[in-house]
C-alpha cells in the first residue's frame, strides 16, 4: 500500500509549486498595489478608511496584469458616471422600485458607451445603486469618486513596474497554445473522416472547443498588444509583440476554416452515396494535413511557411486532378482557405 501512495505526494507538491509560481507574482502585485493605494489615499486626506481606493487594484489587477490600464480606466469612468447618474435620479425621484429600475436601465445604457476598450461596463449601474444605499449621497459621491481616482492612478503607475509580465513570453505561449488546438482539430477531423457518423459528430463538438480556445487566446493577444503601449519596460519588444499578435490573429482566422472542415466531415461521414469520395479523401488528405500543420507551426513560431504552403498546395492540386467531384471540392475548400491565410504577403516590388 505504501508503494502506491508515495508517488502521489511529489505530484501534489509539484502542482502546488506550479500554482504558486504562476499566481504568486500576480497576488504579490495586488497586495503591494492595494497597500500603496490605501496609503496614498490617507496621505491625500481620507477621513474614513479609503476602501474605494483599495478596490481598484483588486479589480484591475486580476489574472492578467496587462489589462490593468484598461480595467482601471473602465472602473473610474464607471464610478464617476454611476455616482452622477444616481444623484441625478435621486434629485428628481424619490427612492422607489421605479427609480431603481430607471437607474439600472440608464446605468447599463451608459455602460455600453463607456466601454474603455472592454465589454459592457456594469460599474456604472453598480455605483448608481450604491448611491441609493447611502444615507448621505453627496458625501458618499465625493469620497467614492476621488478615492477611486487615486486608486486608479496608483494602479496604472505600479502595474507595469511590479513583477511585470513579459509580453513576448506571454504571446509566445498563446501562439503555441493556438498551434496545439488547431493541429489537434485538423488531425482529429481527418482521422474520423469516413468512419462512424457518431464519431464525426463528437469530433465536431471537440473542434468547437478548440476553436473557442483559439478565439479566447486571440482576445488575450489583442489585449497584450494594446497594453504594451503603456509599459515603459517593454518598449523594445513592440515589434516582436506586433508580429506575435499578428500570428495569433491568423490562428483566429484559421479556426473558422477548421470548423467548416469539421462540419463538412460530420455531414458527409456515413453517407453511402459518398463512399468512393470518402475513400479517396482518406488517402489524400492526411498528406495535405501534414504539410498544412507544418505551415501552421512555422507561422505561429515566427518562421517562413512558404515551403510548407507550397507543398500543401501541390498535394491539393494532385487530389483535385484525381477527384473533381463536388463533395471532394467541399473537403478541399477549407484547406485552400487555410493556405490562403497562411501565405505571407508579397514584399513591395516583388
Amino acid at each position: 500500500m505504501s508503494g502506491s501512495v508515495e508517488p502521489v505526494r511529489p505530484r501534489r507538491a509539484d502542482r502546488v509549486r506550479e500554482i504558486v509560481s504562476a499566481e504568486g507574482p500576480a497576488a504579490a502585485r495586488i497586495v503591494v498595489t492595494v497597500a500603496v493605494a490605501w496609503q496614498v489615499a490617507l496621505w491625500l486626506g481620507a477621513d474614513q478608511p479609503p476602501v474605494y481606493a483599495a478596490i481598484v487594484p483588486l479589480v484591475a489587477l486580476r489574472s492578467d496584469p496587462m489589462t490593468a490600464v484598461g480595467a482601471s480606466l473602465q472602473r473610474v469612468l464607471g464610478v464617476v458616471a454611476g455616482v452622477l447618474l444616481g444623484m441625478a435620479v435621486l434629485a428628481v425621484l424619490h427612492l422607489s422600485t421605479a427609480a431603481l429600475a430607471l437607474v439600472v436601465a440608464l446605468g447599463l445604457g451608459l455602460g455600453m458607451a463607456l466601454r474603455a476598450g472592454g465589454g459592457l461596463n456594469i460599474q456604472v449601474a453598480a455605483s448608481s445603486l450604491l448611491v441609493f444605499a447611502s444615507d448621505s449621497p453627496d458625501s458618499y459621491a465625493f469620497h467614492r469618486v476621488w478615492e477611486t481616482g487615486a486608486g486608479a492612478v496608483v494602479t496604472v503607475l505600479l502595474a507595469p513596474l511590479l513583477w511585470p509580465a513579459d509580453p513576448v513570453r506571454v504571446l509566445s505561449r498563446i501562439a503555441d497554445d493556438c498551434r496545439t488546438h488547431l493541429v489537434h482539430a485538423l488531425r482529429g477531423t481527418v482521422a474520423v473522416l469516413g468512419t462512424d457518423p457518431a464519431a464525426a459528430r463528437d469530433n465536431l463538438t471537440l473542434v468547437g472547443s478548440h476553436t473557442e480556445a483559439v478565439r479566447a487566446a486571440a482576445a488575450r493577444a489583442r489585449q497584450a498588444e494594446q497594453a504594451i503601449r503603456f509599459n515603459p519596460l517593454h518598449r523594445r519588444d513592440r515589434d516582436a509583440v506586433r508580429l506575435l499578435a499578428r500570428a495569433v490573429a491568423t490562428a483566429d482566422a484559421l479556426a473558422v476554416h477548421v470548423s467548416t472542415l469539421a462540419r463538412e466531415v460530420a455531414v458527409f461521414t456515413g453517407r453511402e452515396d459518398l463512399a468512393p469520395v470518402l475513400a479517396r479523401s482518406t488517402d489524400r488528405l492526411p498528406v495535405v494535413v501534414s504539410a498544412t500543420v507544418r505551415a501552421i507551426g512555422q507561422t505561429l513560431g515566427g518562421a517562413d511557411p512558404r515551403d510548407a504552403v507550397t507543398g500543401a498546395r501541390t498535394e491539393l492540386a494532385a487530389y483535385a486532378h484525381e477527384d473533381p467531384r463536388p463533395a471532394a471540392v467541399a473537403l478541399r475548400r477549407p484547406f485552400q482557405l487555410i493556405l490562403d491565410d497562411l501565405e505571407p504577403p508579397a514584399l513591395p516590388g516583388a
